[in-house]
């Protein structure tokens, strides 16, 4: 089947430049371009394409905004292009809570100097998206996104510190949507893991905003995603959420209401005494952070006292890591395919039969806070 692909652009070389790496694949093809947001909207609707690639910072209409019209009016999976900066992780940020599936770097150098492997790695994310879910796309952009809570004083989130996080407003009440495994029964974990790629940063705000600020036990968090994005990501949870969330570091220590995110780049473990170790990125391994590392961690250090969930992603990391768990005694869930952008890693779960339960994208804060003790 061809992928149809509109390429949004003010920039005339990258518009050509993308094209003809687009083109250059059998299975693609560019049926427009656009050169600002609001030509984007337009043709979005006139051609009906099954991706968009997006720029961020054009006239008349910027990208993240043609994003939010685009997902109101004909929801389309979207790419956005996006530098490798701190101001750039932030704007993408915006782009994916605007309804964009997923973001490349954009990179003149790269193109020039590296054509094959960009063409590769585009053609890819492109085919990848395109299965992405479109009921997905639609109902994540029609919920309404969480608000930044009311400022309060928080103790620091040093390494030494062990007490929990003092209590805020209670979150907002989750919506009532069907999961398709009955309600959990409430365990006492000593650790949450969460795993999730493609799609996840939009799904781990929706999780972790459910969770009151006094949830009992620490969290880590893997999601795939550059060096410089996850400082820039989990300052933004931290906003929005009533947990404590930041990069992890390491000799950062996990602690009841904090989440600790693996940094991009790199790979990240816990011991039994919850003191993080954080490693040099390996080069055989696809997934700087990978899921299934610090799954692994978990499994040797918590055995039956941790608790793994796998949200939205493509391919199957995770998938090992929980085959470990599973062997010590922990519990794994995975996210419903009808709340998935793409049903990749949670499916690798399910088909391996390591999943005890599987659960709507809403239903797993809710639970969450409602099953640890």
């Amino acid at each position: 089947m061809v992928v149809k692909v509109l390429v949004v652009d003010d920039s005339g070389f990258f518009r050509r430049r993308v094209s003809e790496i687009l083109s250059a694949d059998a299975n693609i093809q560019v049926v427009g371009t656009a050169t600002n947001g609001r030509e984007a909207i337009d043709q979005a609707q006139e051609l009906k394409p099954d991706v968009i690639t997006m720029d961020y910072e054009m006239p008349m209409m910027d990208g993240i905004t043609a994003v939010r019209n685009i997902m109101q009016r004909c929801p389309t999976p979207v790419l956005m292009f996006s530098s490798l900066t701190h101001e750039g992780a932030r704007v993408t940020l915006d782009a994916l809570e605007a309804g964009a599936v997923d973001f490349l770097p954009k990179n003149f150098e790269d193109i020039s100097r590296n054509p094959e492997r960009v063409k590769q790695l585009l053609c890819e994310k492109i085919h990848t998206i395109a299965r992405s879910n479109r009921r997905s796309l639609s109902s994540s952009h029609a919920a309404p996104a969480p608000q930044p809570v009311k400022p309060v004083v928080r103790p620091s989130v040093a390494t030494t510190s062990t007490a929990a996080a003092p209590a805020r407003t209670p979150a907002p009440a989750a919506s009532a949507a069907p999961s398709n495994s009955p309600a959990p029964k409430r365990r006492h974990y000593k650790l949450v893991a969460i795993g999730t790629s493609t799609g996840g940063p939009v799904a781990l705000q929706r999780v972790l905003t459910q969770l009151p600020a006094n949830f009992p036990a620490p969290i880590v968090l893997i999601q795939h995603m550059p060096a410089a994005f996850t400082r820039a990501f989990a300052e933004r949870l931290d906003k929005l959420c009533r947990i404590s969330v930041k990069e992890a570091e390491d000799g950062d220590i996990a602690r009841p209401g904090l989440a600790l995110l693996a940094p991009g780049g790199k790979q990240m473990m816990i011991d039994s005494r919850g003191v993080v170790k954080i490693l040099p990125g390996d080069e055989r391994l696809n997934y700087k952070p990978c899921v299934d590392i610090t799954f692994g961690s978990v499994a040797k250090s918590y055995a039956d006292k941790a608790l793994a969930v796998v949200l939205t992603g493509m391919g199957a990391d995770g998938r090992e890591g929980a085959r470990l768990l599973k062997q010590c005694g922990s519990q794994v869930w995975a996210q419903d395919e009808a709340s998935c952008v793409i049903y990749g890693m949670p499916m690798a779960i399910v088909k391996a039969n390591l999943a005890d339960a599987i659960y709507s994208l809403d239903d797993i804060g809710r639970y969450l806070a409602e099953a640890c003790t």
